[in-house]
């Protein structure tokens, strides 16, 4: 992650703060976050079964997307400097746009939107998420993150 002066957090306001490396979304994650989660759907569990859906083969979980997202946005994201935590906020929209098949990597595209002073040494930075699929027409998910950045 890279760190910026807080006074010129403000200036990275609709910039494009980079893509991730791709990352692989195999079975054995997919069914680690099917226990993790109790959602043992067979569209993400049974390979057999998910044959015959639209898909063909088993997808990953919206959700299991959605949480690689602190891993996928770390090597783009910036932050203000003399950060002691990075908290996630929540989020302020999601919309999951395509299945995520087996073994597919998936990469994030990262823009900040907005920064807030919290006060208290808070910032809070909005950003835009994009989660490519390799060779896929529509990205996987597109989110906007909050990220609470405290400092010290």
């Amino acid at each position: 992650m890279k760190t910026v002066p807080i006074d010129e957090l403000v200036a990275h306001v609709g910039e494009d703060l980079g893509t991730s490396e791709w990352f692989v979304i195999d079975q054995a994650r997919i069914d680690a976050f099917a226990d993790a989660t109790l959602d043992h759907q067979y569209i993400h569990v049974d390979p057999e079964a998910a044959k015959r859906t639209p898909w063909g083969t088993t997808i990953a979980h919206g959700f299991l997307t959605l949480s690689l997202l602190p891993h996928l946005m770390d090597g783009v994201m910036i932050a203000p400097e003399g950060t002691v935590m990075g908290i996630n906020y929540g989020l302020d929209k999601v919309r999951f746009l395509e299945a995520v098949k087996v073994d597919s990597a998936v990469r994030a595209h990262v823009r900040l939107v907005d920064v807030t002073d919290k006060g208290a040494g808070r910032w809070l930075l909005k950003t835009e998420v994009t989660v490519e699929i390799r060779g896929a027409d529509r990205p996987a998910l597109v989110a906007e993150p909050l990220t609470m950045f405290v400092v010290a």
